[in-house]
């Protein structure tokens, strides 16, 4: 027998509130039970669980996500994002319209947006 991933967890300071950022930027809903001041707080649609911990973040992600936008162009959507609360952290974007952004949640866990499959000719 086999296993598979059940959840992506990530560990934050405040479970409900990444958990609502997250939300936002994937379209999908948190679970109907998570209320604020939950411990944890899950968007069963993406598997991607967040619990609260005690310690902060202090280094480099081992494990991030990279987002493709699905109806938008990659630079539209990290315009998007910022405007939720994200920060870029680095900028991989080249004048030919290749590469991708590196950005951070409002808890500093990196993640990268690439060009969507229509600017890749998918």
């Amino acid at each position: 027998m086999t296993s598979k991933i059940r959840h992506v967890t990530m560990d934050c300071a405040d479970a409900y509130a990444l958990g609502s950022f997250w939300s936002q930027v994937l379209g999908q809903p948190l679970h109907e039970d998570d209320k604020p001041g939950d411990p944890m707080a899950l968007i069963e649609a993406a598997g991607v669980l967040f619990v609260t911990v005690p310690e902060p973040k202090t280094v480099k992600n081992r494990v991030h996500l990279d987002l493709q936008p699905q109806d938008r162009t990659r630079d539209e959507e990290v315009e998007r994002l910022l405007a939720l609360g994200a920060t870029l952290v680095d900028d991989h974007r080249k004048p030919d319209g290749t590469g991708w952004a590196l950005l951070a949640d409002p808890e500093g866990n990196e993640f990268c947006v690439e060009r969507s499959a229509a600017e890749r000719g998918e």
